[in-house]
């Protein structure tokens, strides 16, 4: 498949999406409420696909990240409740917000670590710390959630119409693509994902890219998951359950390889869009969240096959 073509078809894919739903809604889908409505659903979605881009490219996965935004949420919640009383202030709800951002950077350093000091995959390592955050995630609270009735700013707050989510995925995407189009760290991501062997002999420091890359990503999971929080106002040891699907979805959707070394920030936007869009106008036209799921199954594996056909075809290409 042409180069050109398999980085303009998610963008396609999109705006036929977007003209269906219109067509089929006109008179709700593309409206300024229910396009502020899908910016503000997919801004967590958006935020932790910015992390797990740096993952895909560096030929890694992570599986944990819907487990760790329930643990930062409730961390968290917690050191609010702890420090400001039931009804936590500015200062606790800082701290607060601050510590779930620690909590999820460590998650991610300890991903990152496990991957590359004990030599694992990172489908293994990201499996058993998806159920080991979540089970400390049930365990803080003996499963129940975490009511903050005061921490409302970053969910429902607005700045000159603009939702505050929105405004903050906004600063996450464009430090994303700072970072992997002009800093050493973004091409040392490419070029761990293209061939680690050839990254290590040309002076790559492979294991120290993977933890800085997995890090991120948990920092990136810890400011989605006080977003969550302060959009429903409690912290709950269920949030989270299956986002990974979302996540891996969206980064593969925009043109991201699972075998490394190829993905965009603007790819993973607009595969996060793409998602958002589809479950919203199936949301407007009635159909039940269990079709929704087959469909966005059939997508992923739509555009896994399309990544695999280009693959094999750009070998075929270089054997002749």
């Amino acid at each position: 498949m042409n180069k050109m073509v398999r980085q303009l078809l998610p963008f396609a894919t999109l705006a036929l999406i977007v003209c269906i739903l219109w067509a089929l809604k006109p008179e709700s889908f593309l409206t300024a409420e229910n396009i502020l409505n899908v910016l503000s659903r997919s801004s967590v979605n958006g935020i932790i696909a910015m992390g797990m881009t740096a993952v895909i490219i560096s030929a890694g996965i992570d599986l944990s990240v819907g487990s760790m935004m329930a643990l930062c949420g409730m961390v968290g919640a917690y050191v609010m409740l702890a420090i400001g009383g039931t009804i936590p202030g500015t200062g606790a709800m800082f701290i607060g917000s601050v510590v779930a951002m620690a909590v999820g950077s460590l998650c991610g350093f300890l991903n990152g670590t496990l991957i590359t000091r004990l030599k694992l995959p990172p489908f293994i390592v990201t499996l058993g710390t998806m159920s080991a955050f979540r089970g400390i995630s049930y365990v803080m609270n003996d499963g129940m959630m975490y009511d903050v009735p005061s921490y409302t700013y970053l969910g429902s707050g607005d700045v000159l119409g603009i939702p505050v989510c929105v405004l903050v995925c906004a600063v996450i995407v464009s430090a994303a693509f700072f970072i992997l189009r002009y800093t050493r760290l973004g091409r040392y991501t490419y070029a761990v994902g293209s061939n680690r062997e050839a990254a290590f002999h040309a002076g790559v420091n492979v294991n120290l890219t993977l933890v800085a890359i997995y890090a991120l990503t948990g920092l990136a999971v810890g400011i989605a998951a006080m977003i969550a929080t302060s959009r429903t106002v409690s912290a709950q040891p269920t949030a989270g359950i299956s986002l990974e699907l979302d996540i891996i979805a969206s980064v593969v959707i925009g043109g991201a390889s699972l075998s490394g070394g190829r993905g965009t920030v603007s790819g993973t936007i607009v595969g996060t869009l793409l998602i958002s869009f589809l479950r919203n106008g199936c949301t407007l036209l009635g159909i039940s969240t269990n079709i929704q799921l087959i469909v966005i199954g059939a997508i992923i594996i739509g555009a896994v096959a399309l990544d695999q056909m280009a693959r094999s075809r750009a070998e075929a290409g270089r054997a002749s």
